[in-house]
């Protein structure tokens, strides 16, 4: 069972709601600068956990740095 199923809380500073999603922190942490939004407590930790919200917000832009790679290299990579 995951941390997410035993009802971890959002990363988020100043969010208490219960986490949906856990992503890795390399992956998302240009999309959590781009969106404005702030770790509670980030120096260890390898793995960011979301609510819905949150999830939301980050989902947007790394669709669009994904539509960015893919324009840049082409669909076959």
């Amino acid at each position: 069972m995951g941390k997410v199923k035993k009802g971890v809380t959002c990363s988020i500073a100043g969010c208490e709601k219960e986490a949906v999603k856990s992503l890795s922190l390399k992956r998302i942490s240009k999309s959590l600068n781009n969106a404005g939004l702030k770790l509670k407590d980030y120096k260890k930790k390898r793995r960011v956990y979301l609510c819905d919200a949150h999830y939301k917000t980050v989902k947007k832009d790394l669709r669009s740095e994904a539509k960015i790679e893919k324009m840049r290299y082409g669909p076959f990579g």
